[in-house]
């Protein structure tokens, strides 16, 4: 993901294509803040994570939640228009 994401901005939550996760499906959410540098040995370099609230509760790939906001990683958000 290129630029920062501003609060209030409608993401797409996707899939990863290379496992089955990090949510069991792809939904909407807002922007809950401002972006934090991902410190974790498989982040890319410079990447982001956002708090992101959903549209409506999910259920992490592993069946924990409901969830109605949590901390999402840039390569997992896609900006919806409108």
């Amino acid at each position: 993901m290129t630029g920062v994401l501003a609060v209030g901005r409608r993401v797409r939550v996707v899939r990863d294509p290379e496992w089955d996760g990090p949510w069991m499906r792809e939904f909407s959410g807002t922007i809950d803040g401002p972006p934090e540098a991902v410190r974790h040995s498989g982040a890319r370099p410079g990447e982001l994570m956002y708090w992101v609230v959903f549209g409506e509760p999910q259920y992490d790939a592993d069946g924990d939640g409901p969830y109605r906001k949590a901390q999402i990683w840039d390569r997992y958000l896609v900006p919806e228009d409108g």
